[in-house]
């Protein structure tokens, strides 16, 4: 209850300060529906890729060709490489050009882990114009023609 006690004037003085107490309150409730809505938005769903169905690009004069075989060993062209020694191996088969295009193959047994792995020592190499091959249009024992993308 409020009670006005007079002074003798009866006009009341005019306020131009805006009260954003409420303002602020609708933003906190906004922020937390957010926090919680967020961790929601993402999927987890298990999915089997289907198999390349892009144009095949043109292959470079000499292209540069990284394997990993099954058993995990790595494989520049056909002479395996060991791990240690991927950086300068790699450097020798470029002659030093950081902007070659790896084209990165991998047996199909082989854990996504293992190929983002690779990934890193090419990044780590300097090497970032990564392509991935893979079998264009039909399983890999079919022996389709291979797709670079």
């Amino acid at each position: 209850m409020a009670v006005r006690l007079n002074h003798g004037e009866d006009e009341l003085a005019e306020n131009h300060e805006i009260n954003v107490t409420p303002f602020i309150d609708v933003i906190l409730v906004l922020l937390i529906i957010f926090m919680v809505a967020a961790p929601l938005s993402t999927v987890d769903v298990p999915v089997d890729l289907p198999a390349a169905s892009a144009t095949p690009q043109p292959r470079p004069q000499k292209p540069v060709f990284l394997t990993i075989e099954e058993t995990l060993a790595l494989s520049l062209g056909n002479n395996q490489v060991p791990r240690e020694q991927f950086a300068a191996a790699i450097d020798a088969e470029t002659g030093g050009n950081k902007d070659s295009r790896i084209f990165l193959r991998a047996d199909e047994k082989v854990d996504y882990g293992e190929v983002m792995l690779v990934m890193n020592l090419l990044r780590e190499a300097g090497y970032l114009k990564i392509a991935l091959v893979g079998l264009e249009g039909a399983a890999p024992s079919t022996g389709a023609t291979p797709v670079v993308e």
